[in-house]
């Protein structure tokens, strides 16, 4: 079992998906283009843990960096990815029921 940690949460990363996929499938907002290891846009920021790779990725990453769309996770990981925006997101922090709790 594969946890990933990510800013706003976690989840268990399922066997046959890549972490793009299982950021995505997780309402993670996430940027990508070729799936492949090529352009880097999926690049993110790793705290904790490690990957590798099938192949050696074309798009340059940093140490602390690593491409979502062709990297294998072996280990649970924290990375720095945080979940879309969305209406129901907003409106469920707006109306929290401890937003105005110190108020009285």
């Amino acid at each position: 079992m594969t946890m990933i940690f990510t800013a706003d949460g976690v989840f268990e990363l399922n066997a046959d998906e890549t972490l793009l996929e299982g950021l995505e499938r997780t309402g993670h907002e996430i940027e990508y283009q070729c799936r492949s290891g090529y352009c880097g846009a999926c690049r993110v920021k790793i705290w904790v843990g490690s990957v590798d790779y099938p192949e050696p990725p074309l798009a340059f990453t940093a140490a602390d960096e690593i491409l979502p769309c062709c990297c294998r996770v072996r280990e649970s990981i924290k990375i720095d990815c945080h979940k879309a925006i969305t209406i129901d997101r907003i409106q469920n922090d707006l109306f929290a029921p401890d937003l105005l709790q110190d108020l009285d």
